[in-house]
């Protein structure tokens, strides 16, 4: 099989030794190894009104837009052939018959070598399970779970330098918003499980009805990029000296801000593969214009779709190593 490797030309699975994977994430934007890639496939169809988790998959079920199964396979499809490109190893979840897949992020991630399993929602368990083929190629002393009560996402959570910066919910209607996925119990776990690190928490805008007001995760309204860029929406953020904490840190002058119309279209959920390369959505124009102003290549793909369901493509992406 003809393998082509992008950047540096370094294969995967060197990555993998002995049938063992050695995890390594220490960052958003270092060179992408490995990878578990969500899939579309026998996605359930449209789902019933009162099983939907997200305002937007609502707005969508409404309005007989959501997405069709054989158009999302198609952008997961887009995306494989990119990681291809750039010899990344990846890794998909075993089939579940009729069940949404795609959002490989809810069910895990990885923080310098331990891999640890989220507390999602209990009917989405499942997901969990799927990726067993995976992590039984992991140590199974590098995999953690918090208790019950611990609630958190990956979506939440990135590592940064010497920060963990994670995405919660603070306010005392918790219990109220099926999107608030990540609390501070579980931020008191994380600053124990990495002593080293120091772990900041962002409380995040909630809204069970309206896309446009609601950051599922903290990915939906932030992420960093390149070596010192930053992809931000101020609205995302309940509390305004948080945002600006976010601001001082990569500075004002390497933050592209997003609009609210940006943010629901998921343009701050782009995926890095390297500092200079990120996968983007197509008509994300604005956005890779400025990517590609500051040196970084924007692969482009169609994902349009699945970003009807909130979410893109770093949600439907679980980095196992960089390097």
């Amino acid at each position: 099989m003809k393998r082509v490797f992008g950047v540096d030309q370094k294969p995967a699975f060197v990555f993998i030794f002995a049938g063992m994977i050695k995890l390594n994430i220490t960052d958003e934007t270092s060179r992408l190894r490995a990878v578990i890639l969500g899939t579309a496939l026998s996605n359930g169809g449209v789902p019933k009104l009162e099983d939907a988790y997200d305002p937007k998959s609502i707005l969508h079920i409404k309005q007989k837009t959501y997405p069709k199964e054989e158009d999302m396979v198609a952008e997961m499809n887009a995306v494989e052939e990119v990681f291809n490109k750039y010899g990344v190893q990846v890794f998909r979840p075993k089939l579940i018959a009729d069940y949404n897949q795609i959002f490989a992020r809810d069910i895990g991630f990885v923080i310098e070598d331990t891999f640890i399993k989220a507390n999602i929602l209990p009917d989405r368990e499942q997901e969990i399970e799927a990726i067993e083929h995976v992590l039984t190629q992991i140590d199974p002393e590098k995999i953690v779970r918090f208790p019950e009560e611990a609630h958190i996402e990956g979506g939440d959570v990135m590592p940064y330098k010497d920060y963990i910066l994670v995405g919660v919910y603070r306010g005392p209607d918790y219990s109220d918003y099926i999107i608030a996925r990540t609390n501070m119990l579980a931020i008191d776990y994380l600053q124990k499980l990495f002593p080293d690190k120091k772990v900041v928490s962002f409380n995040l805008r909630k809204s069970n009805t309206n896309p446009y007001e609601n950051a599922l995760h903290l990915d939906c309204c932030f992420q960093p990029v390149g070596e010192k860029y930053a992809i931000l929406h101020k609205n995302g953020f309940l509390e305004a000296s948080e945002y600006n904490w976010l601001v001082n840190l990569f500075g004002k002058e390497n933050i592209f801000e997003i609009t609210a119309e940006e943010m629901y279209h998921m343009n701050s959920n782009i995926f890095s593969i390297a500092p200079d390369v990120v996968i983007s959505e197509q008509n994300f124009t604005r956005l890779n214009t400025w990517l590609r102003d500051k040196g970084i290549t924007v692969e482009e793909v169609p994902y349009a779709e699945i970003s009807k369901q909130e979410g893109l493509l770093r949600c439907s992406t679980l980095p196992l190593v960089r390097e």
